[in-house]
Parts: structure tokens; C-alpha cells; sequence
């Protein structure tokens, strides 16, 4: 493959994955929490995210035909679970159920959005997925190519990790009041973007 080949499927996975848009709700979704356990939750996030891009690139749309999904039912599942994330930023149920917990031990499982909604639905959503695929089926099966392109993933990956583990500095810099409008307006993108997602999936049906 070309090196232009390679320049494309960064562009496309760096766009679809989107390690700058990311953080700031990979912020708001770990905000108050210990250092240790926010670095442990994006860590858990971004190699899950690898894996299941690792898994769907190897064996792309089997894995979804083998239960029965299509890519619209996904999409529009991981829209509808995304929206309900959305519901509880804005609201700020999150946060006051954080502050519920503030006795709990630091490494209790509850309240942990490293699985969902970090690694699912955003780092390794439809989008993702549906790309990862295409991209590995344009290399007609050279198993060097398909290397080449989880190549490229990592290191996508390992910049979203290195934005996330900057958050504590973003988080100093807003301040809690800016931190609060931050989680508000990320609210209504995430239920904005959970809606295009449902929308999307409709329109793959044909009912869009």
C-alpha cells in the first residue's frame, strides 16, 4: 500500500475516533475523581477501544452477522445509550451521585464509564467500527497493510490516552464553575450526536 493509503486511514480514524472532542467528556465523566483512578479508567478505555477495533478489523462484519445485528441496529442502539448518558450530564445526576459516594473506597466499581460510554459508544462506536472494517477490506487481504493500519490506530490511541491524562490541567484551568457550564453544554452534544446516531441507523433501514 501507499504511503498516501496510510495518510488516509489516520485522517478518517482520527476524525471518527476524535481524541480532542473526547476529552473533554472523558473530563466531565471522571470530574472529582482520585488521579489514581481516573488514569486506571482511561487506560481500561482505550485498550478496551483497541480491542474491539482490533477484533471488528480482523473479522469485520461477522461478528455482527454471527448474532444477527446489523450496523443501523447497532447504531441505533449505541444512540440511545449515549442519550441516556446525555440525560444524566445535563441534569446532574452524575455528579450528585459522586457526591453520594464520596465514602465509598476509591476503587469501587460503581459509577466506572470507562466500558460505557468511553470505549463504547465514542472511542470504538459504529462509526469506528464501520471504518475500521472498510479500511481493512481495502487492503484486498495483505496481512502487512492490515498491520499497518492497527499500526495507525495506536497511535491514535495513545494520543487519546496522552489528552486524558491531561485532563487534571484542563480541569485546573476552568475552575468548577467552568467545569459545570462544560458538562452542560457537553450534555446536549452528546444527546445531539446520540440522536444523529439514531438517525443515521433509521436512514440505513431505509426509514429515514
Amino acid at each position: 500500500m501507499t504511503p498516501d493509503f496510510y495518510v488516509t486511514a489516520f485522517v478518517t480514524l482520527f476524525v471518527i475516533i476524535d481524541p480532542i472532542g473526547t476529552t473533554p467528556i472523558y473530563m466531565a465523566l471522571t470530574q472529582g475523581m482520585a488521579r489514581r483512578r481516573r488514569r486506571a479508567i482511561a487506560m481500561r478505555a482505550c485498550i478496551l477501544g483497541m480491542a474491539i477495533l482490533l477484533l471488528f478489523g480482523l473479522l469485520g462484519e461477522q461478528l455482527l452477522g454471527f448474532v444477527g445485528i446489523s450496523m443501523p441496529a447497532f447504531r441505533i442502539a449505541g444512540g440511545i445509550l449515549l442519550f441516556l448518558t446525555a440525560l444524566e450530564m445535563l441534569f446532574g445526576r452524575r455528579t450528585q451521585r459522586r457526591h453520594d459516594q464520596a465514602d465509598l473506597d476509591d476503587t469501587s466499581p460503581e459509577d466506572d464509564p470507562s466500558v460505557f460510554p468511553l470505549a463504547i459508544p465514542l472511542l470504538a462506536g459504529p462509526g469506528g467500527i464501520a471504518s475500521i472494517i472498510l479500511l481493512t477490506d481495502q487492503t484486498g487481504g495483505d496481512i502487512w497493510a492490515q498491520v499497518g493500519i492497527f499500526g495507525v490506530m495506536i497511535v491514535i490511541f495513545a494520543i487519546v490516552f496522552a489528552l486524558f491524562l491531561a485532563a487534571g490541567l484542563i480541569e485546573k484551568a476552568l475552575g468548577d464553575t467552568g467545569i459545570l457550564v462544560v458538562t452542560r453544554l457537553l450534555g446536549m452534544l452528546l444527546a445531539a450526536l446520540s440522536v444523529q446516531f439514531v438517525l443515521e441507523g433509521l436512514a440505513n433501514f431505509g426509514l429515514g
